[in-house]
């Protein structure tokens, strides 16, 4: 990979003036707490940092626990004349006493050079949980500032809508469940998330969390959320919040457990691995979020050797590092394949716009102009290719020096279902350990880099409990010696689930019938209070 800072915008050490750009280029210069409650940009981008901070000092950081780590990374993006030091570190502190391992994202070694990260011991147990934990405790932190000495109509009132392909719609729930002043509203794909995963949302009794199951795919949910983002009828009846990683918060939480797994591999007392050498991370994505915050950890001075995304057969990831071509599916008649792997069946991935900008700001650079043209140019680059995606279904290929850059720092691999349930049953064989089927096709993915790279330390991150994928990994195993599901996998948690009262109101796939819903049942919310 490239030196820290040689790509994409510059990099800083300054947190008191650290603000935030929109990817289109129209919204600049924000606040931290304004790009959290807004969520999506006015010009319908995504914002960034206008400089990603340079942690110098990183290498003194590894004997911290997560949320000494966390505290030392977010004060870097988050200014303390927004959030005090000492209320920044109770945010953290409060976000992560949820979880049920002390380490919080434990790093636990599968054979010879290949580790996986487990990020699902968090109260819903999923990956997601780091970043909701922790955004649901900052909306609630802005809220109660904002609402300090106000009472009845003149109090400040969050509306969160979110779309889920599963886990983000009950870290959501769980992150946000109970708190006063915000109300949370939860699309899913009817029939496109596990049971489990329905069951976490649906059950849940806070007269303040609203699921909506919604016919067609996550795409779909995905629409219908940026088409109520951009609604001037919505915004100027409601207060808007989101949840999904179209959220900044979400991407930033993220970026600590890229450092700590790091950190978790050099004090392994059986590895040969030092601070300084160089990692491959390998992370199953959909969204482009998860890897994503690796990337920002790179950038922040992290020694990466190669991100490698890991797909399903949705692969419009893979065939852009490929051909540098981003198109909605390679077959004529299009659609969202259903996979073993549902978390990560998404045809467009809507944090990949965030990359775009730092690969189209590295390709303006090379024309040297100054800073300001650079952005400028970077964000009507994005912008014109936003626009050809929405209208003809895909853009490019893109200038060969921009896939080139991307190149450098990505490798891509795709899974098949047949691949994921044979590496679920290699991994049980082998190691004993289980796997959930997006974990799984990161595992498969790991193997594939590590011959390409066979000296270099691998670490995949997993993405949710095998228990929440009861099906994928019953098939896998159904035939292994003595293989007992409940006795296993499930957690004591999941048990009586589908015992317990569910609340989900069945809706039209039309953002205008979603509109409606929400804004009447936040009306009567508030009149009930």
């Amino acid at each position: 990979m490239a030196a820290n800072g040689a790509q994409g915008a510059p990099d800083s050490t300054h947190t008191q003036s650290q603000r935030y750009l929109s990817t289109r280029g129209e919204d600049a210069d924000l606040s931290f707490e304004e790009v959290v409650l807004k969520g999506l940009a006015t010009d319908g981008g995504l914002y960034i940092p206008e400089q990603i901070p340079s942690a110098s000092n990183w290498q003194s950081w590894k004997d911290l626990s997560f949320e000494d780590l966390a505290y030392e990374i977010l004060s870097l993006y988050i200014s303390p004349s927004e959030i005090p030091a000492d209320d920044l570190k109770d945010i953290i502190k409060r976000s992560y006493s949820t979880f049920r391992s002390e380490e919080t994202t434990p790093l636990v070694h599968l054979k010879d050079n290949h580790h996986l990260l487990e990020l699902f011991h968090g109260p819903t147990f999923a990956f997601k949980d780091v970043a909701l934990q922790f955004v649901g405790n900052l909306f609630e932190y802005f809220l109660v500032r904002k609402n300090k000495g106000k009472t009845g109509k003149d109090r400040h009132h969050l509306t969160v809508v979110g779309a889920t392909s599963g886990d983000t719609g009950s870290a959501a729930i769980y992150g946000l469940r109970g708190k006063q002043d915000v109300s949370v509203f939860i699309m899913f794909p009817t029939g496109r998330v596990s049971p489990i995963q329905e069951l976490q949302m649906t059950t849940v009794p806070d007269k303040n969390v609203y699921n909506l199951s919604i016919g067609g795919t996550f795409d779909d949910c995905q629409d219908i959320l940026k088409q109520l983002f951009a609604d001037d009828d919505m915004n100027s009846t409601l207060n808007l919040g989101a949840v999904n990683s179209i959220n900044w918060a979400r991407i930033l939480a993220q970026i600590t457990y890229y450092f700590y797994s790091y950190f978790a591999l050099a004090k392994k007392p059986d590895s040969n691995f030092k601070i300084g050498d160089k990692v491959r991370f390998v992370t199953p994505t959909g969204n482009f979020g998860d890897i994503l915050a690796g990337y920002f950890a790179f950038r922040m001075g992290l020694p990466v050797d190669k991100l490698v995304i890991a797909t399903n057969d949705n692969d419009i990831l893979d065939r852009f590092w490929k051909t540098g071509k981003y198109e909605k599916s390679a077959e004529a008649e299009g659609g969202v394949k259903e996979t073993l792997s549902p978390a990560m069946d998404i045809l467009v991935s809507s944090n990949f716009e965030r990359l775009l900008w730092f690969l189209a700001y590295e390709f303006a650079a090379t024309a040297g102009m100054d800073d300001v043209w650079n952005k400028k140019q970077a964000g009507q680059e994005v912008s014109r290719w936003l626009k050809q995606l929405k209208d003809t279904g895909s853009f490019g290929p893109v200038y060969q020096d921009i896939l080139a850059n991307a190149q450098r720092d990505f490798e891509s691999e795709r899974v098949s279902d047949a691949q994921t349930l044979e590496t679920i049953q290699s991994f049980y064989r082998s190691v004993g350990y289980v796997l959930d089927p997006h974990s799984a096709v990161g595992a498969a993915a790991t193997l594939r880099s590590v011959e390409r790279a066979p000296g270099v330390p691998h670490i995949s991150l997993s993405t949710a409990h095998p228990a929440k994928f009861a099906g994928a990994v019953e098939v896998a195993l159904k035939d292994e010696p003595n293989f007992n599901f409940e006795k296993q996998v499930l957690p004591a948690e999941f048990v009586g689930l589908d015992k317990k009262e569910k609340r989900v109101a069945v809706v039209d796939n039309d953002w205008k019938v979603v509109r409606e819903h929400v804004k009447a049942q936040v009306a009567k919310e508030l009149a009930e209070q």
